[in-house]
């Protein structure tokens, strides 16, 4: 069966990794989201795969090229979001691929096991449905579309993000769906959004409403995960690892323990008295120790340099990514080419042990994780004997200087350090003014 990946977003949830990258090349467990989801659908039989690009897809087609890295056959169709935005334009652009048959079609955000499809596939071939729409049950609806169902799981109406508390059901749309062409026609005859896109689900609730055979399918206690926020790159990253297995090809010094699946990367080096746990993954050309501590769901991406007596937990590390010694990091997501200087302590827990939320628009966003560290994006500088707090983010480009004390989110491009005056210190935000160089204050 042919599929659609809808993988045109920019992904503005994502903060701080949403700053000039594509959040579907985030790397989790060794590979890029969208290479994870790709590998699933392949595991599921299909070979005909169209990839609904848009921002940075010049990354995306550089990467999968035709598919030939996998023995799939890839395509790529532009949306241009000047001419339609939302999840329901982005599918009508493949109309002249799917042709007159059948068709999977995925939200790009999604991450999901290949058990998950093959089990869609087989209901479908059943025949009872015009058009298959996969839910999970979730305590909290308020970031889905809920679903109601009626006695023959037939869905009798799709609410879009329901207020808190206001949800009707507890069932959502997991965002994978397997239709006819006919949703193209529904997708032609659906009114703009207050935003001026076209949600997908507006035009299923038009099948509904003209009571065609739109029938949930119940993914039950099958895994699935959907990357709306960085935190969830944490969860997506723990379940790949359950797959790794051991295999060590760059040159490990002695006095090194190795406990469980751990992969290392050519032409790393793992200095002396250094204590791996795995599951973990290291990338090439990296430099790990000594002394240090690497444990359970670790990613190093390549060219990273973990220092000494570092203690990294159950992170993501990505590319060029420095940790000076005597630094700690938990439970947190590091962008490419960060350097955090001598006894960086990237806390994941807060002091009353609740849960940690998020700051959005004057809201806390809670993330349903007690432990949490820092999000950092891209090319930041942290001086030596800072802090961040847990789940504070720190937006890319940015500079903390040495001493801070990290306990609010950091916009992109952003220097904080501290001004001595009558020996009091306080803490100094400024944009950074590149094209005058760093000596501006």
């Amino acid at each position: 069966m042919k599929t659609v990946l809808l993988v045109a977003g920019r992904g503005s949830r994502l903060f701080p990794f949403d700053h000039g990258r594509s959040k579907h090349m985030i790397p989790v467990a060794g590979r890029p989201l969208l290479e994870q989801s790709i590998i699933a659908l392949k595991d599921a039989g299909i070979r005909d795969i169209l990839l609904v690009v848009g921002y940075k897809s010049e990354v995306l087609r550089a990467y999968f090229k035709d598919g030939a890295i996998h023995s799939l056959n890839i395509k790529y169709v532009d949306q241009d979001f000047t001419k339609g935005k939302g999840t329901g334009y982005a599918a009508s652009l493949a109309r002249d691929f799917v042709g007159g048959d059948p068709f999977l079609l995925v939200n790009g955000d999604l991450q999901y096991e290949a058990g998950t499809i093959k089990d869609m596939l087989k209901e479908w071939q059943m025949g009872e449905a015009d058009l298959l729409l996969a839910i999970s049950h979730v305590e909290d609806p308020s970031e889905y579309g809920v679903v109601e169902i009626d006695a023959k799981g037939f869905a009798s109406r799709i609410i879009e993000k329901p207020k808190p508390g206001q949800s009707p059901s507890k069932l959502t749309n997991a965002g994978i769906y397997i239709c006819k062409p006919l949703l193209f026609d529904a997708i032609a005859r659906t009114r703009p959004n207050a935003r001026g896109g076209i949600d997908i689900t507006d035009s299923i609730q038009i099948l509904i409403d003209e009571n065609r055979r739109v029938k949930s399918f119940d993914m039950g206690a099958a895994w699935w995960c959907d990357i709306g926020r960085a935190h969830d790159l944490l969860d997506a990253n723990q379940h790949y690892f359950a797959k790794m297995r051991k295999l060590l090809r760059g040159k490990i010094e002695s006095n090194v323990k190795i406990k469980g699946e751990v992969y290392i990367g050519a032409r790393t080096i793992v200095r002396s008295g250094t204590y791996i746990e795995g599951p973990v993954y290291v990338g090439e050309d990296c430099e790990i120790g000594p002394n240090a501590y690497i444990r359970p769901n670790t990613y190093i991406g390549d060219r990273c340099r973990i220092g000494n007596a570092c203690e990294v937990k159950g992170s993501i590390i990505m590319g060029g990514t420095k940790i000076s010694h005597l630094s700690y990091v938990g439970d947190s997501v590091i962008g490419e080419n960060v350097n955090l200087g001598a006894a960086t302590i990237a806390a994941n827990l807060r002091l009353d042990h609740k849960e940690i939320s998020l700051r959005e628009n004057g809201h806390l966003i809670p993330t349903g994780l007690r432990k949490l560290g820092v999000l950092c994006g891209d090319n930041v500088s942290v001086g030596s004997n800072s802090n961040l707090e847990p789940g504070v983010r720190v937006g890319a480009n940015s500079i903390i200087g040495p001493n801070v004390t990290v306990s609010e989110d950091i916009e992109p491009d952003t220097m904080v350090y501290i001004k001595w005056r009558d020996l009091k210190d306080f803490y100094v935000k400024k944009k950074i003014e590149r094209n005058e160089g760093m000596e501006k204050k």
